[in-house]
């Protein structure tokens, strides 16, 4: 080999050194610290009297975990997935299971992957696994209720999830309904105290530096630190039933695609929107602009004076989301 492609291969193997030290570094410690207390989200689903609520049931996923969920049996005619927010689990949303099974609607609540009843907390295997789970779920309980309509209602990043399964796998269910969906951390209905303009407290840190190293690899096919946490929650150490940090794929996968307004326009079954017009998280007006800018028949209901976790916590929120399931009227899946 003559000295100049001695020195080219140097070179290289210096810059690749370099750049492997500088993701190295973002990796091991581009970490954020906890994000403070956030009583006005967390305070609401502390309050829940669960003193009612369903023993955990156990369905097989695809890859043979056992899964935990809650089942609220009532008419056969008609059945609720609801999917928590981030950080929650089945618990959270007891008071809204409740009002669905008075008014006749059998309901499903799982504790996703990474929460609640299933161990180890934040993580999964795979993006699209919570994806995967879901519609296991939502098969197995159809032979059960073949002839029922089924509504999937989500809230905040769950209802985003929802979003996401309502764009890849619309015929599941007959209808979606979106509570307080928190689309994506830039999206312009997030506030800004959200996306990390310098206000005192915000729902998730999110550890930017490792995630810009874990990026990288991902470009390159590298997923082996995939599963290190990258967000982080404001809840208590203390709580089995929630969840304290995200990995990076599970990040990715709890939530909307990373374009959003392409799952809005690509949801083929009937959707509604709720948001509360005090919402700490999100700008109700601009939620409804971003949606209305893809699909003008998918309603928005801005719920005035209510805030984030309100939605599916405060007695006058429930019974207007009991009314769009047990009443508004739709066609039936086929099984």
């Amino acid at each position: 080999m003559n000295p100049n492609m001695k020195r080219l291969f140097g070179r290289i193997g210096i810059s690749l050194l370099i750049w492997g030290a500088v993701v190295t570094g973002l990796i091991a410690f581009g970490t954020a610290k906890p994000p403070p207390a956030a009583p006005v989200i967390t305070e609401p689903f502390s309050a829940i009297d669960a003193h009612a609520l369903p023993e955990l049931l156990r369905y097989k996923a695809h890859d043979g975990a056992s899964l935990s969920y809650r089942e609220y049996p009532a008419s056969s005619r008609q059945v609720a997935v609801l999917l928590h927010g981030s950080a929650g689990s089945s618990i959270d949303m007891h008071p809204l299971a409740q009002a669905l099974q008075r008014a006749g609607v059998t309901v499903l609540v799982p504790d996703l992957r990474g929460h609640g009843a299933n161990q180890p907390h934040g993580d999964i295997a795979y993006v699209g696994q919570l994806d995967d789970d879901l519609a296991e779920l939502i098969t197995q309980k159809k032979r059960e209720f073949p002839n029922a309509r089924w509504t999937l209602l989500g809230f905040s990043s769950g209802a985003a999830f929802a979003l996401r399964f309502a764009a890849e796998s619309p015929q599941r269910v007959d209808r979606y309904i979106l509570v307080s969906p928190y689309l994506r951390y830039n999206a312009p209905s997030v506030r800004q105290s959200e996306a990390g303009a310098g206000a005192p407290q915000t729902w998730a840190a999110a550890s930017t530096g490792r995630i810009i190293g874990l990026t990288i690899l991902d470009h390159f096919g590298l997923h082996l630190w995939d599963g290190l946490p990258v967000l982080a929650f404001p809840v208590s150490a203390d709580s089995q039933a929630t969840t304290r940090t995200y990995s990076w794929r599970l990040q990715q996968n709890f939530g909307a695609d990373p374009d959003y307004l392409a799952d809005i326009r690509r949801a083929a079954r009937p959707m509604r929107v709720f948001v509360g017009g005090a919402d700490e998280i999100l700008d109700a007006e601009k939620l409804k602009a971003e949606f209305q800018s893809q699909r003008a028949d998918v309603p928005v209901s801005i719920i005035e004076g209510l805030g984030h976790s309100d939605m599916v916590t405060r007695p006058d929120a429930i019974r207007l989301l009991v009314a769009a399931i047990a009443q508004e009227p739709g066609q039936r899946t086929g099984g």
